[in-house]
């Protein structure tokens, strides 16, 4: 599928990697659905800077069910979805049953809502979905289980939707990637770390989740894949002691 002239869905497009995502996307001539909760002003001065016309910005709390699939009838049909948006922080198995319950509001059920609405009876024309999720649904990290989980809820429902949607010529893939940028609040953070776990020893590169995203969606071959980009981390569960 060509970019241009495509209405293209974003969730958490206003700042960060969406940011990056939305910005790239624009570039190659996409009509931008930009849905941002707490980042209004960044989401309005983002919508200024793009090139191209059309674009629009959604504003919306996918904690809260049913606000997923109200965005979705906001912006009508649209050619391509980009689940980006999740929330992130230490959650271990033990964790508060209702701070649970949001992390999978955010990271599963309403991108998983999303993917209904997109993928409705009655469309016919050609779509994808691509889900950014993390390469922690290949090797969780210690005392992240609430949030590992919701992620690989997330990757798993790729796979099956592809499967069941491959004959309609929708595509659904994801991209898991490793240490990109600092977690909010952190943003000085040299994540030394957690590059110790991975083999090439270095961040990922928002360019590089660009790209990727950017040939999924010019690949009509491609479905049901989730792709590691994680410059070999998730390969660490296959070390030789």
């Amino acid at each position: 599928m060509k970019l241009n002239g495509k209405k293209v869905l974003i969730t958490g497009g206003a700042r960060r990697i969406g940011g990056k995502i939305s910005r790239s996307l624009a570039a190659q001539g996409a009509i931008l659905y930009i849905h941002c909760h707490k980042g209004l002003a960044e989401g309005e001065a983002l919508l200024s800077q793009l090139p191209g016309a059309g674009h629009k910005l959604f504003a919306a709390d996918l904690s809260l069910p049913g606000a997923a699939e109200k965005m979705m009838q906001a912006c009508g049909e649209v050619d391509i979805l980009v689940n980006n948006a999740s929330i992130y922080a230490r959650t271990p198995i033990a964790l508060e049953e209702s701070e649970a319950r949001r992390y999978f509001e955010v990271n599963f059920w309403s991108p998983l809502a999303l993917m209904r609405c997109f993928a409705a009876p009655e469309r016919k024309s050609p779509g994808v979905v691509i889900n950014i999720v993390d390469q922690e649904i290949l090797r969780p990290a210690a005392e992240n289980g609430i949030y590992a989980i919701s992620r690989k809820a997330l990757a798993d429902a790729t796979v099956a939707f592809a499967l069941e949607h491959a004959h309609r010529n929708l595509r659904f893939n994801a991209i898991a990637p490793g240490p990109m940028i600092p977690p909010p609040g952190l943003e000085n953070s040299t994540m030394s770390k957690v590059l110790k776990s991975v083999p090439a020893g270095k961040r990922i590169e928002p360019d590089d989740l660009v790209k990727t995203l950017s040939y999924i969606i010019d690949n009509d071959s491609l479905t049901g894949a989730v792709i590691p980009l994680d410059g070999g981390q998730h390969l660490k569960n296959y070390e030789y002691l």
